[in-house]
């Protein structure tokens, strides 16, 4: 049976740790193309309700793309939030051909009240390692081992997950996190400033991303000290850190969370695109998807010496590696001082070439395909 003839289940159910609108990253890239084409429902971690019922309330965002968000009754009693999450989903799939769905996981943790489901096909897309993050529910691993055992097929979301993971699936595929290059390619243009980052006048270093417990709050500190004429534009959402942890000096800028479509606008206006990760648990494994992005945009990147980063980025020289504050100075400043970037931004274009959503999309698809048909011929043999 040839794979383009092979029948695609019609619906996926992604389950995301993630709110939907929160930062636009891998699941929203992804699902947005799955939904191009098959109805795609994302179900998101609970809300939890002082009034009313417990509840999935539907949000149909385009004609394929719904978001599911629970609202439970705060109840303290952690069996009770399973069992109710595990009735409601089963009432949301009531009278449904599981063969006609995919169950898509990010959080392993969902398997705790979906496992009682038989979907035609199971895939985790292991995005990061949840089990070294803050605040980690105490039975995220004993979840993932389970999830690996009932996968179907692994994506993993950098080389070094690839690396900790590959042993513990037979069918594990390394999808790095990859680039809508055509939108981060309009930084390169003289785009107009947002106002909020247009009245910061001065040499501006730039990140956007969430700043939790993997941002280097003691780097940053010393590079707002030690170059005081510098403006360190920090855009995103403060999570899990208390806000008074965090550096704050007449040059640091947070400037809060902004919205995809935005991005590009603040990145024609920075000098230098900073990676300031800490190296600890929670970074050891990640794979920043703003790499390629501020690549993109034809910024110069300083970066921490982050695994995935390294490997291809900084090894290649498209990235600056730094493993302290004086380094990362030093690098930036010769980020500033490089006038000609134009044999560094072809290696960067020749890096970039064949990076492409559409194209991960594509060869995802194309292993759930093989997938999903050897299963048949398992099944029928």
């Amino acid at each position: 049976m040839k794979l383009e003839k092979f029948a695609f289940p019609k619906n996926l159910l992604c389950f995301s740790q993630l709110r939907w609108d929160f930062v636009f990253q891998r699941p929203q890239h992804l699902m947005s193309r799955f939904a191009q084409e098959t109805n795609v429902f994302v179900l998101e971690e609970p809300i939890w309700d002082t009034q009313g019922n417990n509840r999935f309330v539907i949000d149909k965002r385009t004609e394929k793309l719904t978001i599911i968000t629970p609202h439970l009754t705060h109840q303290a009693n952690p069996e009770h939030e399973r069992l109710t999450m595990r009735n409601l989903l089963t009432e949301f799939l009531k009278n449904q051909n599981m063969a006609d769905w995919i169950f898509w996981y990010y959080t392993p943790m969902a398997l705790m009240f979906s496992d009682n489901h038989g979907p035609a096909l199971t895939v985790f897309d292991c995005m990061d390692e949840l089990s070294a993050f803050d605040f980690a529910p105490p039975e995220l691993l004993q979840m993932e081992k389970a999830l690996l055992t009932t996968a179907d097929i692994v994506f993993t979301g950098g080389h070094s997950l690839h690396e900790a993971k590959k042993g513990q699936h037979n069918n594990i595929h390394i999808f790095p996190s990859s680039i809508d290059k055509e939108h981060f390619a309009q930084a390169r243009t003289a785009i107009a400033e947002p106002a909020d980052q247009a009245r910061i006048e001065g040499i501006k270093l730039g990140f956007f991303g969430v700043i939790d417990e993997r941002f280097d709050s003691a780097l940053i500190n010393e590079i707002a000290v030690q170059r005081s004429n510098w403006q360190l534009i920090l855009l995103g959402p403060v999570v899990k850190v208390p806000w008074e942890s965090l550096p704050h000096h007449p040059n640091i800028h947070y400037l809060g969370q902004k919205s995809y479509k935005e991005l590009p606008a603040y990145l024609s206006g920075w000098d230098v695109a900073m990676i300031p990760f800490a190296i600890n648990a929670s970074t050891r494994f990640i794979s920043p998807t703003k790499t390629p992005e501020y690549l993109a945009a034809g910024k110069r990147v300083v970066s921490t010496p982050i695994r995935d980063v390294v490997q291809p980025y900084g090894i290649s020289g498209l990235v600056s590696i730094s493993s302290n504050a004086e380094e990362f100075i030093s690098e930036a400043e010769k980020s500033i001082a490089l006038v000609d970037k134009t044999k560094w931004l072809a290696s960067v274009d020749l890096f970039l070439k064949d990076k492409s959503w559409d194209n991960t999309f594509a060869e995802m698809k194309q292993k759930m395909l093989s997938t999903l048909l050897e299963n048949n011929k398992l099944l029928a043999s």
